[in-house]
């Protein structure tokens, strides 16, 4: 019998063994299986964040908030609030291209004739807000400066309170809600934007402190925060160190650790994001990994096995002048098949989940954290699932396979 007939019939021969127990190989491929797609599913998942979040923030990556402080430091001055005068100041900062001062405050906003009510949250400010948030509207329109300076009792609210009271925001639309106990007319809605801002409503400022604040009209000038947004987003350094330099000589600040007021770049933020992203992406599959690993020790204890239950075949083939590295080849096939079989099927099982993500996500939170979320399939880390998977395969066979060839033909005496 020629050398490629035995090695040819040691195939089969493996190949059978599988067959044969059905059971031990599945469950010795399941470990794998889980491994390699949630290798798969969670670097898409990192991406797919990464890629939704960017989303969001890109679009008002060139925006700078300043906000006061909330406590005061010690040996420093006391905490002290934003002011009208402040914006007004900023606007002549050369790198600096709109300033929307606003006032937040919380109360009731109840539908007129209905029982329906939720509490939310009020902003006050100017007419170019949305604009400068990138805020979307699904109905009506944002107030416009007139409103704004007239102090008008209009009001634009987030897409929770326009279903919350009726039912449908696009029902919203020129209904009357009472905010703090005030009418107000809804003249527009906004599209979602999370779910902590899709609860608001956008009133004109000198509207929110004459009926909501509290204050007379020209008379309260505190703000709760200041949005400059710069030309580009390469020009948010200079145009912070601007905010910086005006603030710090409005404020009388001497040493920048004692300001009252914080400087936030949500350009520098996205960055830091994603540098944390990638570090999640690289090291989280490690964990995945770890599955594969102890699947191999799976492969290896189940071939150990195999090789034990067989030393009678295997000391047989032997006494037939069957080469050891024929006998080797026979047990690294069973070794490489697990491997490259369990493998298969978690490539398949992880852009399964991927897909089936896709599809469930937007529709199981339309307009929650998960809107927008997608992961996102990459070759690399299927090729590299996979060749890991059948490199657990080669390893934990070798040692088995070594073990079989040199099996002496007297030990099946052992077994009868």
């Amino acid at each position: 019998m020629s050398r490629h007939t035995k090695s040819h019939r040691l195939t089969l021969s493996a190949l059978r063994g599988l067959r044969a127990h059905r059971m031990r190989s599945a469950l010795t491929m399941l470990s794998l299986v889980i491994g390699v797609s949630a290798v798969i599913l969670l670097v898409a998942c990192g991406y797919g964040v990464k890629n939704s979040v960017n989303a969001r923030v890109e679009t008002v990556a060139d925006e700078i908030a300043i906000v006061p402080t909330t406590a005061e430091v010690p040996g420093g001055p006391p905490a002290r609030n934003l002011t009208d005068a402040d914006a007004s100041a900023l606007q002549d900062a050369p790198d600096v291209a709109t300033v929307t001062p606003s006032i937040n405050s919380t109360g009731m906003v109840i539908a007129t004739g209905s029982v329906k009510l939720l509490s939310g949250t009020t902003i006050g400010t100017t007419d170019i807000w949305a604009a400068t948030n990138n805020r979307v509207l699904t109905a009506g329109s944002f107030f416009n400066q007139t409103q704004a300076r007239e102090a008008a009792r209009v009001a634009v609210v987030g897409p929770t309170v326009a279903s919350t009271l009726f039912g449908d925001p696009a029902a919203a639309l020129n209904q009357t809600v009472q905010i703090n106990h005030v009418p107000f007319r809804v003249i527009g809605v906004m599209a979602s934007y999370g779910r902590q801002l899709d609860n608001t409503a956008v009133v004109p400022m000198d509207t929110d402190r004459r009926y909501i604040v509290g204050y007379g009209q020209g008379s309260g000038s505190t703000l709760n925060a200041i949005t400059v947004q710069a030309p580009q987003q390469t020009a948010v350094p200079a145009a912070m160190a601007e905010v910086a330099r005006i603030l710090d000589a409005r404020h009388h600040i001497t040493d920048p650790r004692l300001r009252d007021f914080q400087i936030q770049s949500l350009g520098n933020r996205l960055q830091t994001f994603n540098q944390i992203v990638r570090i999640l992406v690289l090291f989280i599959p490690a964990i995945a990994v770890i599955l594969l690993v102890v699947g191999g020790i799976g492969v290896l204890n189940i071939m150990l096995a195999s090789v034990a239950e067989r030393t009678r075949e295997v000391s047989i083939h032997e006494a037939g002048s069957t080469t050891s590295r024929a006998i080797l080849k026979q047990v690294l096939i069973e070794s490489i098949v697990l491997a490259g079989l369990g493998g298969l099927i978690g490539v398949g099982a992880g852009i399964g989940l991927i897909f089936l993500i896709q599809t469930v996500a937007p529709a199981f939170d339309p307009s929650g954290a998960l809107a927008g979320f997608t992961p996102v399939l990459t070759v690399p880390p299927v090729v590299a699932a996979f060749a890991i998977s059948l490199m657990i395969g080669l390893i934990a066979g070798s040692y088995p396979a070594y073990r079989a060839a040199r099996l002496l033909p007297i030990q099946p005496l052992r077994y009868q």
